[in-house]
């Protein structure tokens, strides 16, 4: 029978009679044991599966495990059979699924291993039960389905959990396909869409999940494109993907793999690109925020890399290949210059990005934009707050204002340096050509100045701190900029007064070498030498 509690299972009400087989006929495969039953075939039943309505709060399916399907349309105080004529005693209605849209439609899997049948059976109804269709079309004759679930936000998506694999339908069970990608062959015993993810739980394999199934919402629009098509992507989630405080677990240790960390960008290309492929995302006012080129080259990799490099992130670089391709956007704008990278301690093997990423994107609305052959395709895209982290109204906005003048400041020390070294490599092909009067002293000069600037000259005396520099800057200001974005909370006074007091000393080194540009050109007026 059929049970029902309102008040959390303080108390509970029947609300149905028996809705299993009251008497059946013991298969042939057990006659063996008929003698050990001490009912004779009575009342072995249970009722295995039951599916609420998404539409209408009275409307529920029951189904037992010895082949019976009953519905009710009024909570209970009634119940009709609607049994298909298919199922005999002893077939397991494995899952009952009532439709998201339909209230007369609902589905059924249905197990009949006890009858040594191992074909798949899964039922449809769009009348109420009066009348059902097997569906099993693309189903191999040897598999036994445990579970069918219907998308809830697109009409006609089916997923069905075999023994052995997963399979979809886009065309509400007519034909279906192989859906199983790197899952390994086991028992699948039940199946959730959650949200914009499709879970698995499976018999000792445990769970697993296909991170966002929004494109196989949008399969059919994808197929009319004769071109290329960007999929409108699921809202993406700014949450800190990994607070792990050690190093990773051993390659060989058994561990699941978290989602990508950012939005996830699907796009499908009919046939390879005429040139470059472009993917950018811009924010509300139109501005990009981050611009990826199939003409894009791999980031070369650090020299001075102090972990594994197992652990280390490969490039992910966008492709110009036909076929469809999935992209992920980090939430994060350009990386800003740095004298040296880090990888965290908190890594994870083969997917440990480099640091410093740019600054995090505040939460809101943002547009991406394929770009094939000239022509541009766009899709809305939302990223929302973790919500687990509670923060007051602009908190985010300070954040990434202040981490945005540390990028610009980063940026201003970068290029500094780099003129610095240049103009370093011209004062050396001038002293060649100066010998040892007036205008080699001068050029020794400049080239000392230029040399405190870029790295605080020559090592101080025992005790003595080096002069400040460009160089030590730019650590000073990746550090900051560390403090700032490794936290979701609005900058303290004191990260607010330490910006401002790095700004100014990069003003003043930028004024120092602005100095020592004049310097350099009054010395050289009239100077020939061949610049490097």
């Amino acid at each position: 029978m059929l049970f029902k509690t309102t008040n959390g299972g303080a108390s509970w009400q029947t609300i149905s009679p028996d809705l299993t087989r009251a008497m059946y006929d013991v298969p042939p495969g057990l006659g063996a044991f008929t003698t050990l039953d001490p009912e004779q075939g009575k009342h072995r039943g249970v009722i295995y599966t039951i599916a609420p309505s998404f539409r209408k709060v009275n409307l529920l399916w029951a189904g037992t495990d010895d082949g019976l399907i009953h519905v009710t349309h009024d909570g209970g105080r009634s119940w009709t059979d609607v049994t298909p004529s298919a199922l005999t005693p002893w077939s397991k209605v494995s899952l009952l699924e009532a439709s998201h849209f339909d209230t007369l439609a609902a589905y059924a899997a249905v197990n009949r291993f006890r009858l040594d049948d191992l074909r798949p059976h899964v039922y449809r109804t769009k009348d109420g039960g009066k009348s059902w269709r097997e569906l099993v079309a693309g189903i191999p004759a040897n598999e036994v389905v445990n579970a069918v679930r219907e998308d809830p936000l697109q009409r006609g998506l089916l997923f069905a959990g075999t023994e052995r694999s997963v399979y979809v339908s886009f065309d509400d069970g007519e034909r279906w396909q192989p859906l199983r990608l790197n899952l390994p062959a086991s028992a699948v015993r039940d199946l959730v869409v959650h949200g914009n993810d499709l879970v698995v739980g499976t018999h000792g394999r445990s769970f697993w999940i296909l991170d966002d199934v929004t494109p196989l919402r949008q399969i059919a629009a994808a197929a009319r494109a004769t071109d290329a098509y960007l999929y409108r992507p699921a809202p993406a989630v700014r949450v800190r993907w990994n607070e792990n405080t050690d190093t990773p677990l051993p390659p060989d240790e058994p561990a699941g793999q978290n989602p990508p960390d950012g939005a996830i960008l699907d796009y499908y290309l009919a046939h390879a690109a005429s040139g470059p492929v472009t993917l950018e995302v811009l924010d509300a006012r139109g501005n990009v925020v981050r611009r990826f080129s199939s003409a894009d080259q791999p980031e070369r990799p650090d020299s001075d890399v102090n972990i594994p490099t197992s652990w280390i992130r490969p490039p992910q670089l966008l492709s110009d290949a036909p076929g469809m391709h999935r992209f992920v956007w980090d939430l994060h704008y350009p990386p800003p210059p740095a004298l040296r990278h880090e990888y965290p301690i908190a890594a994870i093997y083969r997917n440990t990005p480099r640091e410093p990423r740019g600054p995090w994107v505040v939460p809101g609305r943002y547009t991406a934009r394929l770009t094939v052959a000239g022509q541009a395709y766009v899709q809305p895209l939302t990223v929302t707050m973790d919500p687990r982290v509670a923060l007051p109204p602009g908190a985010l906005a300070r954040q990434f204002a202040l981490a945005s003048r540390l990028v610009a400041a980063l940026r201003g020390d970068s290029a500094a340096l780099e003129q610095v070294r240049a103009l370093r490599k011209e004062l050396k092909a001038v002293r060649e050509r100066a010998g040892t009067g007036p205008l080699g002293a001068t050029l020794d000069s400049l080239d000392a100045r230029a040399a405190t600037l870029e790295t605080g000259g020559p090592a101080p005396a025992p005790g003595a701190r080096r002069e400040e520099n460009l160089t030590r800057l730019s650590g000073e200001l990746v550090q900051l900029y560390g403090v700032i974005q490794g936290v979701d909370a609005a900058p303290t006074t004191q990260a607010v007064a330490a910006v401002r007091e790095l700004e100014r000393a990069l003003a003043e080194r930028l004024a120092r070498w602005r100095e020592l540009q004049g310097s350099f050109r009054s010395a050289t007026r009239g100077v020939q030498y061949e610049r490097p």
